[in-house]
């Protein structure tokens, strides 16, 4: 069998239990390269084989599981966060279809849980944003039209961007320029829940010389939205005025 499995965010202890213990049975994994926190590879056994995807092509990687799981092995395909986000799963897994090997997903923890909870945030508050929209600029892979940039800003919702940070200045003139305002507040989490981690603090306009002075061009994420700020409406969930299923509606709290 092939399993699909998230490393999670970066810190070995973020990757889940189901995880943990498929890594320390496996047979032969393959991790991708710089973006899985090497130490996890201390899970698996000493006779366990080990490939770095990192210089490798697609049909390489799967002939690697393929080629295990016909000598019966268990066989991880090790990604970062969690591999449903920008994981480069899907031609792997339609690869092992036809060549009718069984495989499994396991979830990981993703890089934009691990930075909301860096800063301690909540992507969704009342009044301010109900929606989180993840996505990245334009690089090699392209991006469908609808799906520029500048167009998802024309919501002002919570905006979480991958992949992206090299090209910070423009992320930043498409998002005023697709609506946010340029004092809207914004971050950027380096490596979030890595020993190194870095947290920025600015708005739209100021952010790309502060990243730039902190020396930051890859492996991190940008976050973006009024989230961030101080504002919100207190929540109905635990309103005394609010009634549900387990509870009903008391006296407003004075």
């Amino acid at each position: 069998m092939v399993y699909f499995v998230g490393a999670g965010p970066g810190a070995i202890d973020l990757i889940t239990v189901r995880g943990k213990t498929l890594l320390e049975k496996a047979d032969t994994v393959v991790y991708a390269g710089s973006l899985v926190n090497p130490e996890l590879l201390g899970y698996v056994k000493k006779s366990c084989e080990i490939f770095d995807s990192a210089s490798m092509t697609l049909e390489e990687v799967t002939d690697i599981l393929i080629r295990g799981h016909r000598k019966g092995q268990t066989v991880i395909r090790l990604h970062t966060g969690d591999q449903s986000i920008y994981g480069a799963v899907r031609e792997q897994m339609d690869i092992l279809r036809l060549a009718e090997v069984p495989f499994e997903s396991v979830p990981g923890v993703s890089s934009f849980c691990a930075a909301a909870a860096a800063i301690n945030a909540e992507y969704t508050l009342p009044e301010v944003s109900q929606t989180l929209i993840l996505t990245r600029v334009e690089g090699q892979t392209k991006v469908p039209a609808k799906e520029e940039l500048s167009l998802l800003a024309s919501h002002n919702a919570s905006m979480v961007i991958f992949l992206s940070v090299s090209n910070i200045h423009e992320v930043c003139e498409k998002l005023i320029d697709g609506g946010y305002d340029e004092n809207t507040p914004a971050a950027v989490i380096y490596k979030a829940s890595w020993p190194e981690e870095v947290k920025i603090f600015s708005t739209i306009r100021k952010l790309p010389d502060m990243v730039k002075e902190a020396g930051i061009s890859k492996t991190a994420l940008i976050l973006i939205g009024r989230f961030l700020g101080g504002s919100y409406e207190r929540s109905k969930l635990y309103d005394p005025l609010f009634s549900n299923e387990f509870r009903k509606s008391g006296k407003e709290i004075t």
